[in-house]
């Protein structure tokens, strides 16, 4: 069964998002209080503990949570193989997938310890099409 490990957030761009104990998410905005919210395609992103731990494999250690600026990190589903359109439920949440990967246009730290980033290549964007409150062990469902 896939689930929600953990909710992340920022209050500015460009640093790795901290973890927080629930996420209240808005209807075509995103997660409250994040820097990345807004009416746009990427209220949302995503990334696998499957994808982290192929990056932890390449020698980095001690990555946690948000380290790869994901609102949402994930167990148990391949979200980079969910094709552009798809809907699914975390908790009462509807999220629907905009973009997978995305460009990297200044390499991460983390891609400059390792040379490689997960993110631009496995990580997922959403928009969020029915809002409410996703606390981790949240089940994602498949619509």
């Amino acid at each position: 069964m896939a689930s929600v490990i953990a909710i992340n957030r920022s209050v500015k761009k460009g640093v790795p998002k901290e973890a927080i104990p629930e996420g209240h998410f808005i209807v075509d905005f995103g997660l409250e209080g994040d820097a990345h919210a807004g009416k746009w395609h990427r209220q949302v992103s995503l990334l696998g503990q499957e994808s982290i731990k192929k990056i932890e494999e390449l020698g980095i250690e001690g990555l946690c949570t948000g380290r790869f600026a994901e609102n949402l990190t994930t167990e148990g589903i391949t979200l980079y193989e969910l094709p552009v359109g798809t809907q699914f439920h975390v908790g009462p949440v509807l999220f629907e997938v905009t973009q997978i990967g995305k460009e990297c246009h200044q390499h991460c730290a983390i891609y400059h310890q390792v040379g490689d980033c997960v993110m631009p290549r496995e990580g997922i964007f959403a928009r969020v099409l029915e809002g409410g409150t996703i606390r981790p062990g949240d089940l994602i469902e498949l619509k």
